[in-house]
């Protein structure tokens, strides 16, 4: 019943930009903070980048300045816009909530399928 639906990822040049988005479905969104973590292969997975319900948001040092995460509570959608693709953002990119509420009885974090990002030279 909960389900994260990423799309965006794909292929891109050097330079280039890319948004991928993440539809969450079966949460109650906006008290959900929302991040997207990368993991490319051999490597360990790591936070990308964070928005929390009140918006405030943290971003990887790797990624400052070139990325940005957003939501959209009416569309229980969080985005990433990347800018400026270096090769090494090459990754699998995976969308992530985690549930704020103190009364929680199930689970408190959901992760998406994971959407590839491929940034050539």
């Amino acid at each position: 019943q909960v389900q994260l639906v990423e799309s965006g990822g794909g292929l891109v040049q050097a330079g280039g930009s890319l948004r991928l988005s993440c539809a969450a479905s079966g949460i109650i969104f906006k008290v959900n903070a929302m991040g997207w973590y990368r993991q490319a292969p051999g490597k360990q997975r790591e936070l990308v980048a964070r928005i929390n319900p009140g918006g405030s948001t943290n971003y990887a040092d790797s990624v400052k300045g070139r990325f940005t995460i957003a939501r959209d509570n009416a569309k229980n959608t969080v985005y990433l816009q990347m800018n400026s693709l270096k090769p090494e953002d090459t990754a699998a990119y995976y969308c992530n909530s985690h549930n704020t509420l103190s009364g929680l009885r199930g689970p408190a974090d959901y992760w998406g399928q994971g959407t590839q990002v491929t940034v050539s030279s």
